[in-house]
């Protein structure tokens, strides 16, 4: 099992380069089991999920192929509707191909879901829809049973999903008939997989709002051969600009969509930050100390909650007193107690963070529990005088692509030790 052993504090410069997005990629792989055809999908993150999902990919009978930052899935004999627990435990997103596989083989049997280890995120929402849409669903020995023809229909979600309005998308791509989500998701990785599904042939009004319209292909249509390239990961680069703001260097983040983090960046010129953007990039100019902002989670376009563990960390160095509410998850705090070994003064109360600025911050050894606390114990760490030891890094390899090569690159005494 690995570990970071990060040197601090370090001094940024230079510009590091985004990867494609986790949460738009992985939904899109299993999209391609929905419709027979060729699809190649462009700058793919070569993640440990990735690997994960074309295991299972493989296992429903597709056949991947890997090029560097480019996948080229055939799913044109895809013949078994079923993922297992083996892979399902360690990944949540295995459960997108319950939709797609329902659209293509009207039967699905997929195991309850993995993944980061903090919080329930129920299926309720997935289930719910797809019995609205006419499928019986059952659960038996931890896999969920999902058979019958899909209908057109009107789904309204109780709190926006992203996974469900996913896989009720992939679900009506050989649905003739109308299917209306109301207060749908409206995240740059929903917005990205529709317009993946798009390019299939179905027809989606209300991209980018929270009303979608969706009507499938029609059954003339064999097969087809797509391309296209995954939008950049906001997350990846919001956490780099957090990097930059806690060590008051200037970096340039490139390969970046500016509109996907417009809440973050609000939030950055808050603290007192100096912002430049333009198509692809975002140049960030810290100013001398660090302004508290406090910082209440939301759906697009509100703050992220991917970015709400990076986000304590800046305001641990901070002048004064801040408070950061997570209104997704509301126990997604794992990471306080190790931010605390290093000399944080955070404290809890329910979804909330109570964070007391200090001047420095100390090098200790700490572990991560998901991946988004991963990376802020190593923004921790890259802010911290002295050595911090990282250890169950697995969790970063799953959302975050050779983050000590890009790290190291700008400026910080990273490396990676087998123990």
């Amino acid at each position: 099992m690995d570990k970071f052993i990060i040197n601090g504090p370090s001094i940024l410069s230079g510009e590091v380069e985004v990867s494609g997005a986790k949460n738009a990629v992985l939904p899109i792989m299993t999209a391609c089991l929905a419709f027979p055809g060729v699809y190649k999908l462009k700058n793919v993150p070569m993640l440990r999920d990735t690997k994960t999902m074309i295991k299972l990919l493989e296992i429903i009978g597709a056949e991947v192929d890997v090029s560097n930052d480019e996948l080229v899935i055939n799913s044109k004999k895809c013949n078994n509707p079923e993922a297992p627990y083996e892979l399902v435990k360690t990944m949540r997103a295995s459960f997108y191909v319950l939709g797609p596989l329902l659209s293509r083989f009207n039967y699905s049997k997929v195991s309850l879901p993995g993944g980061c280890a903090w919080g329930p995120r129920p299926v309720d929402y997935h289930i719910k829809a797809f019995e609205q849409m006419g499928v019986k669903v059952n659960l038996k020995g931890g896999y969920i049973l999902a058979e019958g023809e899909l209908s057109g229909t009107i789904v309204e979600f109780e709190k926006s999903s992203v996974g469900a309005t996913g896989n009720v998308l992939m679900a009506c791509v050989n649905l003739n008939e109308k299917v209306i989500i109301k207060n749908a998701a409206m995240e740059p990785e929903i917005v990205d997989l529709c317009h993946f599904l798009i390019k299939i042939g179905v027809k989606i009004d209300g991209v980018g709002t929270s009303e979608l319209k969706i009507v499938g292909l029609d059954s003339k249509t064999e097969s087809v051969n797509i391309e296209h390239t995954i939008i950049p990961d906001r997350i990846e680069a919001g956490t780099f600009l957090v990097a930059s703001a806690i060590t008051k260097s200037d970096l340039k983040i490139v390969n970046v969509n500016p509109n996907h983090l417009t809440a973050v960046t609000d939030a950055l010129l808050a603290s007192g930050c100096e912002i430049k953007t333009d198509e692809t990039s975002i140049s960030i100019f810290p100013g001398k100390s660090i302004k508290p902002v406090n910082i209440i989670t939301d759906i697009y376009p509100g703050y992220p909650t991917d970015l709400q563990a990076q986000w304590v960390v800046l305001m641990s160095l901070a002048d004064g007193r801040s408070m950061v509410q997570d209104t997704i998850y509301n126990d997604r705090f794992s990471h306080i107690p190790e931010l605390n070994r290093l000399g944080a003064q955070i404290t809890l109360e329910e979804n909330i963070a109570y964070i007391e600025g200090v001047k420095k911050l100390y090098g200790a050894e700490v572990m991560s529990t998901d991946i988004r606390a991963s990376a802020a114990m190593i923004l921790g760490g890259i802010a911290a005088f002295g050595e911090t030891v990282l250890s169950r890094i697995y969790h970063i390899d799953r959302g975050y692509e050779n983050i000590e090569f890009k790290l190291s690159r700008i400026g910080v005494d990273i490396k990676r030790v087998d123990y």
